[in-house]
């Protein structure tokens, strides 16, 4: 069985396959102080309520962004998983030709969300990833990486307002009824997911432009079905496309 590991900022996301079936899959919350030892009960009780055998995991596959914690991830997969990770970066063959002036600059996830997008969708195709931060990545019908934008996510948007403005409170994530808000709680929601929305809408008109051809929008991420349902250019929202892609880059590389 494989092990397939996304490391964000914010959150830590695992799914084991066997084969290319998806047995199940778990978020928890990324946390730099934990250790390995943590991680790894915190891992293999997830893996137990699958009714899966830790033994049975021969491989993982990790796309990190956050470094203090992949050295943690490394440790926790060695000691408790017998295995030696393979980590995804711009040097691990994809298929896809990063063309980022410098590629090392591409965060991992981004890449094997490439791979997967390309692979499922074809291309051109626009990848959108609600994460920490909002990311979007343009892919072309030759399976070039042609780069993309990164904006601030949505939650680091919603915490700066609140800490910045002591009177604004803490609000849940939901879409008010209507544009304008009739009170704070709702003036702010509409500002977060209708404003997100059409923040994602202006820019993929304005990446189209500078594409060849017509790119297929998805949208991935934690909060991807919140916003996607207010936006008139997602078409598709796909919550394993990092996992999924994970596991199409260890196929390619397994040799």
């Amino acid at each position: 069985m494989l092990l397939t590991i996304d490391v964000g900022n914010t959150n830590i996301v695992f799914g084991l396959y066997e084969n290319q079936n998806l047995i199940d899959y778990w978020r928890i919350n990324s946390d730099q102080h934990k250790t390995a030892d943590e991680y790894g009960l915190l891992f293999c009780e997830a893996i137990k309520s699958a009714n899966a055998v830790i033994k049975d995991i021969d491989a993982v596959i990790i796309a990190s962004v956050v470094p203090l914690l992949s050295t943690t991830i490394r440790k926790m997969v060695e000691r408790y998983f017998k295995v030696t990770p393979v980590f995804v970066d711009e040097k691990t063959q994809t298929g896809i030709r990063i063309c980022y002036k410098n590629p090392k600059e591409v965060g991992a996830d981004r890449i094997v969300n490439a791979v997967a997008a390309y692979t499922i969708y074809g291309g051109p195709v626009i990848i959108i990833d609600f994460g920490t931060a909002t990311t979007f990545c343009a892919v072309s019908k030759d399976s070039e990486y042609l780069g993309g934008v990164i904006v601030p996510g949505i939650m680091i948007s919603l915490d700066a307002l609140s800490r910045r403005a002591a009177k604004l409170p803490k609000i849940s994530l939901e879409a008010p009824e209507t544009v304008i808000g009739t009170d704070t709680v709702s003036s702010i929601q509409s500002g977060i997911i209708y404003g997100y929305a059409g923040l994602v809408d202006e820019l993929v008109e304005r990446m189209k432009k500078e594409i060849t051809g017509e790119p297929y929008v998805i949208a991935t991420g934690g909060l991807a079905e919140l916003i996607a349902s207010h936006s008139r250019s997602i078409k598709e929202i796909n919550p394993m496309l990092t996992l999924e892609g994970l596991r199409l880059v260890f196929e390619m590389n397994k040799g």
